[in-house]
């Protein structure tokens, strides 16, 4: 009696979440994406002087990444993060109802041979990996990635909201991305992975005491083995990419930024760790390009990293 009580609680604010999340969205997507640009310069004032928020945790990452930087300097790049979140939400918002097969071109720039790169290892017979970070706006790139035609795999953790979770999946697989939960879906991705689906994968998560233990800006920290374990195990190539703001709201440049083959060989391909820790780097120079387009407010590093797992006894 007292657990169903406690499910049809659950059910109702979970409801409730859905409902406030999707009157907010349908708000954001009434506005005119110039106001949202307006709104933006506001929040980033909110949540650094008004409502701070995980102010500490933002301002220590900056000052490990950038040693270098001044406290004030810190201290913009951490509003200008909070302006990019929120103008992040406001293009999920806008992108399905503005970018289209017929006008994609109004929005997305390939800087350089970016464009023939991409489309090159997306259209190999093996299955490409591709990886980017918390950078620029990866949500709108999901969804672009399978405007253009290259349906990928994508694994994600659920959100603990069913409803709000359903609601972000659909916009993620509108043109073709193939949803899977992180957990318990090995099977499934080694058989996509044989029909030789294309990966699209964030690398910058944190994987615990059992990941691959790499430097980050200079920080050790965790990342999950099975990223750099598919490309090698399948003779597969990965490419590092990026989705990022280009100075105005819903003005998006694609890049190929780095690839590599095992094929062609390399030091960064000797073993899984090698190319954990090359494409970690290769995130690095990303996030320079833009560092008030990266989620410093995301737990990159952890302490329990440095702890080595607990061996079973034989």
């Amino acid at each position: 009696m007292f657990a169903e009580g406690t499910e049809n609680m659950q059910y109702a604010r979970h409801w409730i979440e859905y409902l406030v999340f999707r009157g907010f969205f349908c708000l954001l997507q009434t506005l005119r994406i110039e106001t949202c640009e307006w709104i933006a310069n506001h929040v980033g004032w909110l949540f650094t002087k008004l409502i701070p928020f995980r102010t500490r945790v933002i301002d220590d990452n900056l000052r490990q990444a950038f040693p270098t930087w001044s406290s004030e300097r810190r201290r913009q790049t951490a509003r200008a993060m909070w302006e990019h979140l929120f103008l992040m939400l406001c293009e999920v918002a806008h992108a399905s109802r503005k970018i289209h097969h017929t006008n994609w071109r109004d929005f997305i720039s390939f800087p350089g041979d970016s464009r023939r790169l991409l489309a090159q290892n997306l259209l190999d017979p093996r299955p490409t990996t591709v990886v980017s970070g918390h950078f620029g706006n990866f949500e709108v790139a999901s969804y672009v990635i399978g405007l253009l035609g290259f349906p990928t795999l994508a694994l994600v953790r659920p959100l603990d909201n069913p409803f709000i979770n359903r609601f972000i999946t659909r916009f993620r697989a509108a043109h073709g991305q193939f949803i899977l939960p992180r957990k318990g879906s090995a099977t499934k991705v080694a058989a996509a992975l044989e029909a030789g689906l294309n990966l699209a994968l964030l690398c910058d998560q944190w994987a615990g005491r059992k990941g691959s233990r790499v430097e980050f800006f200079g920080r050790l920290t965790s990342c999950h083995k099975a990223i750099a374990v598919f490309p090698l195990s399948n003779q597969s190539p990965l490419v590092v990419s990026y989705f990022k703001r280009d100075n105005r709201a819903m003005k998006f440049e694609c890049a190929f930024f780095a690839g590599a083959d095992p094929l062609q060989g390399g030091e960064h391909l000797q073993s899984s760790l090698s190319l954990t820790q090359w494409y970690n780097h290769q995130l690095e120079d990303i996030i320079r390009l833009k560092p008030e387009q990266y989620w410093w407010l995301h737990r990159r590093w952890k302490n329990k990293c440095w702890i080595p797992p607990k061996r079973k006894a034989a």
